[in-house]
C-alpha cells in the first residue's frame, strides 16, 4: 500500500477495504461495523471515497497522510473519537509516539491549546490503550 501500486481490476470498494485494513487495521473495521445497523450505505462510502481514492493516491505515503489527518482532527477539536483512530492509525504507519506528541503540541499553535491539550489526551488514552494490549 505505501507504494500506491493501483490494481486497475481492483473496485474501489475493494481497494478501499484493503487500505482500511493496513491503516487502522481493528479500529477502523470498529468504525464500519458500527454503522452497519444504521447507515450501511455510509459504510461502503468511507470505504470508497477516502480510503478508495485519496489514502491509495501517489504523492504521499500513508506516514505523511496520516501527520496531515492527526493534526487536521486535533484542530478541529470536536473529533475525538476520529482522532484517536487515526492517532493509532499513525502509530500503525510508522509514527512513533513522540512524533504524534509533536504533532500535537503544533496544533497549539495553529488550533489554540483547547485543541492541543484534547489532542494530547485523546494521544495519551490511544498509547495507554495500546500498552495494555501489549
Amino acid at each position: 500500500m505505501t507504494q500506491h501500486s493501483i490494481d486497475t481490476n481492483e473496485s474501489r470498494l475493494e481497494r478501499g477495504k484493503r487500505a482500511l485494513a493496513e491503516i487502522d487495521g481493528q479500529a477502523g473495521q470498529n468504525v464500519i461495523a458500527a454503522l452497519a445497523d444504521i447507515a450501511p450505505d455510509f459504510a461502503t462510502y468511507v470505504f470508497e471515497f477516502p480510503f478508495g481514492d485519496i489514502y491509495t493516491r501517489a504523492g504521499l505515503g500513508l506516514r505523511e497522510r496520516e501527520i496531515a489527518t492527526i493534526a487536521a482532527l486535533a484542530a478541529l477539536g470536536n473529533a475525538a473519537p476520529q482522532l484517536k483512530v487515526h492517532i493509532e492509525a499513525g502509530l500503525n504507519v510508522g509514527l512513533d509516539e513522540k512524533e504524534v506528541v509533536e504533532i500535537l503540541i503544533q496544533m497549539a499553535v495553529y488550533a489554540g491549546f483547547p485543541a492541543a491539550l484534547n489532542g494530547l489526551f485523546a494521544a495519551k488514552e490511544v498509547f495507554q490503550a495500546r500498552k495494555s494490549a501489549a
